[in-house]
């Protein structure tokens, strides 16, 4: 497979790297950074499918250069799938990890009920025309943070058939399970598939 190269559609460090290090050769990623592009990327729908869209043609559409984008969210049984598409920005803005957190635990009490599942839309724009890959992990809500790897809600995601959080995985195996793991095989295969 020839090299390609897609500029990834997001700011956020953590996911640029954490899609680096899943993705397997033949890829070059570039960020926002690296083109100098600073617009704030907006995420007004009200799904992570038109989200990831949303935000891919933006990027595409003042580039013109060939993106991924990712929209993800946590998905709790108890909260009616919130906080969902709200993820990022749960207790408000601007986002801040911790109090999301905080929210979500304080919401959900001491509920039994704690089912879960991380759900991640990727939206790759290749020569003008949209594909998605979707991807989705099922687990349960801790009573409290464990770990400090990852980003996001990782502290408290316990993936179905593990006994610890992502933040308290190595991050070579929580990116061999993950929903964004998921998400980029089957983009990963896409490409194979044109080769």
């Amino acid at each position: 497979m020839k090299v390609v190269k897609l500029l990834l559609a997001t700011s956020n460090a953590k996911k640029v790297e954490e899609i680096r290090k899943i993705l397997p050769s033949g890829f070059e990623l570039l960020t926002l950074k690296d083109i100098g592009f600073s617009e704030v990327i907006p995420e007004t729908t009200n799904t992570i499918v038109g989200n990831s869209s949303q935000k891919a043609w933006f990027v595409f559409n003042r580039t013109g250069l060939n993106c991924l984008s990712d929209d993800s969210g946590l998905e709790i049984n108890a909260l009616g799938g919130r906080p969902g598409v709200d993820s990022a920005h749960y207790a408000g803005m601007p986002p801040d990890n911790v109090k999301n957190i905080d929210l979500v635990l304080k919401e959900m009490g001491e509920l039994q009920e704690r089912g879960a599942r991380f759900v991640t839309v990727m939206t790759l724009i290749l020569d003008g025309n949209e594909h998605q890959f979707e991807g989705e992990i099922s687990g349960a809500i801790t009573r409290s943070p464990i770990g400090t790897n990852g980003f996001g809600y990782d502290p408290i995601f316990v993936p179905a058939g593990f006994e610890t959080t992502f933040a308290h995985m190595e991050a070579v195996d929580k990116n061999m399970i993950s929903h964004r793991a998921k998400a980029l095989e089957k983009l990963n295969e896409f490409f194979a598939s044109k080769a």
